[in-house]
């Protein structure tokens, strides 16, 4: 599969990504990462916006499941079963495994399947090589960490070329 570190996309937020609008490019399931794309790190519910995001998905016949690399045992199975998802954590992205298992799992395929995160590395790289669109959004919070700022620094060119090409 490709090396790309290039997204389809960058989007303000996950629920900026209509859920009719995935519908008719044939998206059957969203895989979303969790800290920092569906909330901010260590908040451990769902927001009322993430629930009705979900919703509406579900109402277009989409699927979203969490699919995360947080090496904490209990976080991401603690924030899906409160949004009423599957989820699998420690997921080793960007290696392609975890976005394969994830689809098994849920009856699909690479073609119907879009990754929803928020970094360049672990999200998009990943999604590219296991042949999913990446859709990249705004982090939602960068403070706390300076690792971080760098991180997104360096993707800088990345996010401006995804820019240029959309998916929905």
């Amino acid at each position: 599969m490709p090396f790309s570190l290039i997204p389809r996309g960058v989007y303000p937020s996950v629920t900026a990504l209509e859920p009719e609008a995935l519908a008719a490019k044939g998206v059957r399931l969203v895989l979303a990462d969790l800290d920092n794309t569906l909330v901010p790190y260590k908040v451990p519910e769902p927001t009322p916006d993430i629930v009705a995001w979900k919703e509406a998905l579900e109402r277009a016949g989409i699927r979203l499941f969490l699919l995360s690399n947080s090496r904490k045992p209990h976080r991401a199975r603690h924030f899906a079963e409160a949004l009423g998802i599957p989820f699998q954590g420690h997921s080793g992205k960007p290696k392609r495994g975890g976005y394969f298992k994830a689809m098994e799992r849920m009856g699909a395929r690479p073609e119907e399947t879009v990754m929803v995160g928020d970094q360049i590395f672990t999200d998009t790289l990943g999604a590219n090589r296991a042949g999913v669109v990446p859709l990249l959004v705004e982090p939602i919070r960068l403070a706390g960490n300076p690792g971080r700022y760098i991180r997104y620094a360096v993707e800088t060119p990345f996010r401006a070329l995804g820019r240029r090409r959309p998916f929905v």
